[in-house]
């Protein structure tokens, strides 16, 4: 049974009126150390910032918790994926923690998303609840290699409409998916796009990439953005030069 649609409730509506910055940055770093120095590179105002499985891993909630106090929104993105029990208490953790934002895998199924929403809902300003469809790393061929012979395309407009039924806030997805995703949720749902390169920095292990300003111009709500800004001999400059082409 589908859970129903709640309200739209922004992790701080007054405050993302007034500042919206549209890069995330993927803190691609081994320890605390490393990325509280680059955190003190930038501003709340110029990005907000992504903790993955290896930081996390690292430097633990303390990195989270010292991030959030210096004022940037931390999309924590550990992927859960396990029986809904469990999730839902991984996401009660992470809402607790007071992360803006969290994701889960689609591929969990419906009863998996539906009590990670649930567990998002023990604190006053919930964070948003987003759901990763298919890596931007894999491609058909993995796919096919997994006994997976649906179209890709077709795979990801699946798992995005079974996210948002499911009462999330929207998708993690290829920007080149963005403009069919945005057609097909609406313009309500977010739409959180990794792969993201300028045209000045290398693909990396990215397949389905796609430049800042067409990833927004297709329907990207906000770009991830990790590499070219992490391992930029000035990450500042690179930031800089991202935000500038989209402004």
């Amino acid at each position: 049974m589908a859970m129903p649609q709640l309200p739209q409730l922004g992790f701080d509506e007054a405050s993302e009126t007034m500042n919206d910055p549209k890069i995330i940055v993927a803190l691609d770093f081994p320890d605390y150390q490393q990325a509280l120095d680059f955190s003190r590179k930038t501003s709340p105002e110029q990005c907000r910032l992504k903790v993955g499985k290896e930081l996390f891993t690292s430097a633990g909630p303390a990195l989270v918790e010292k991030l959030i106090d210096r004022g940037f929104d931390v999309f924590l993105d550990l992927k859960y994926h396990d029986i809904p029990n469990t999730v839902n208490k991984a996401a009660s953790a992470a809402a607790k923690l007071g992360v803006w934002m969290l994701n889960v895998h689609a591929m969990g199924g419906t009863a998996m998303m539906q009590a990670a929403r649930e567990g998002i809902e023990v604190v006053a300003r919930r964070p948003y609840l987003i759901a990763v469809t298919v890596l931007t790393s894999m491609s058909q061929d993995d796919l096919t290699a997994l006994g997976v012979n649906m179209p890709l395309p077709r795979l990801v407009e699946r798992l995005a409409r079974q996210a948002v039924d499911s009462g999330l806030d929207g998708v993690v997805c290829s920007a080149q998916e963005a403009r069919g995703l945005r057609a097909s949720l609406g313009q309500s749902a977010l739409l959180v796009t990794p792969g993201i390169r300028p045209e000045w920095a290398a693909a990396d292990d990215q397949h389905r990439i796609v430049t800042p300003a067409q990833a927004l111009a297709d329907g990207a709500s906000y770009l991830v953005v990790g590499r070219p800004i992490t391992r930029h001999q000035d990450p500042a400059e690179a930031l800089g030069m991202i935000a500038e082409s989209i402004s």
